[in-house]
């Protein structure tokens, strides 16, 4: 049985909530995370293309062919990667409208005496709506820190101050919440990202291997010291990527989030998990064309209601569970 937990709260809830009142510092290390990653793709920029295979374009023969295909690629990747990343990272991941309320009836909703007179000129309670009690509606949740209802699947963000809709986690790489409208374009990152860093790894192998042996006399310092930290920060992205990637791809395919999974017992059937190919569609949409693109088609975001954050369809068999 669910019940809406008291605003006030114990004097040892107060003090345990405020121990996460850091994470709004979390902001400033968003934005020199942002550096960071441009600064990583700056030094794979200079080790791949300026250092080691755009000389070899004009030189003639096989290697030619290899530069060319190794660069065609870079490139390619990098601006699926860059296009992905900042649709992360500018794109809102899906606040709660003032206007949203629950869709339950006027009669499974009551003021729990628990909560407090006075509220925020935002508040529901001004327009003299009536604050819904779980145990009445599972699906009416209030947020006491936003003073306002909570979807389905929303939570609140301590660094953002806000409630998130379909709230996976708080990127700091990102500056940004991963949520409900941002969440696909988050996945591509991580998979074209996995695939750039990949491509330079494996590009820069034999650089790498030769840093060892006997180095020309030729090469310049620089490019020796771009290749070695180019191969070295590709390739831990690479193997920290795959596996973050790993683990969202069974997030998808079970229709949960990160938050969900750590919420929802093991033994718990999950009310939203329609089988793994219409959970790919609630993340990615029906088109085709667009899985691969940061973008939506407009008859998606037209029919689906699972990519606008708000409604969620249900099992049926577990519809009156629910």
């Amino acid at each position: 049985m669910l019940s809406l937990q008291p605003v006030g709260g114990s004097p040892s809830q107060k003090m345990a909530w405020n121990v996460f009142r850091f994470c709004t510092g979390l902001k400033a290390v968003g934005s020199i995370m942002v550096l960071v990653v441009l600064a990583v793709v700056g030094v794979s920029y200079y080790a791949v293309v300026i250092t080691n295979y755009g000389p070899d374009v004009g030189k003639g023969g096989s290697g030619t062919l290899t530069a060319l295909v190794v660069l065609v690629l870079f490139h390619g990747l990098l601006g699926m990667l860059l296009w992905c990343y900042f649709a992360v990272v500018f794109t809102d991941p899906g606040g709660v409208p003032q206007s949203w309320r629950p869709s339950a009836t006027e009669e499974d909703l009551e003021v729990p005496s628990s909560l407090p007179l006075t509220q925020t000129s935002s508040s529901p309670l001004d327009s003299g709506a009536k604050i819904p009690t779980m145990a009445q509606s599972a699906r009416a949740r209030f947020c006491r820190k936003c003073c306002q209802f909570k979807p389905p699947r929303c939570h609140h963000c301590s660094v953002c101050g806000r409630c998130i809709l379909k709230m996976d986690h708080h990127c700091v790489w990102v500056v940004n919440c991963v949520g409900a409208c941002n969440y696909k374009f988050f996945l591509l990152f991580l998979l074209y990202t996995l695939l750039e860093t990949s491509l330079v790894t494996g590009s820069l192998l034999p650089q790498f291997i030769a840093f060892f042996g006997d180095v020309e006399e030729t090469a310049l310092p620089g490019s020796l010291v771009a290749t070695f930290l180019g191969f070295v920060l590709n390739m831990a992205f690479a193997l920290s990527v795959l596996g973050f990637l790993i683990m969202h791809i069974s997030l998808v395919a079970g229709n949960t989030t990160t938050i969900e999974a750590y919420e929802k017992k093991a033994s718990t059937r999950w009310h939203y998990d329609l089988g793994w190919k219409r959970n790919f569609e609630q993340v990615f949409g029906t088109r085709k064309l667009y899985w691969i693109l940061p973008l939506y088609a407009e008859e998606d975001l037209r029919k689906m209601t699972a990519l606008h954050g708000l409604d969620y369809p249900v099992r049926p068999d577990l519809d009156q569970e629910f």
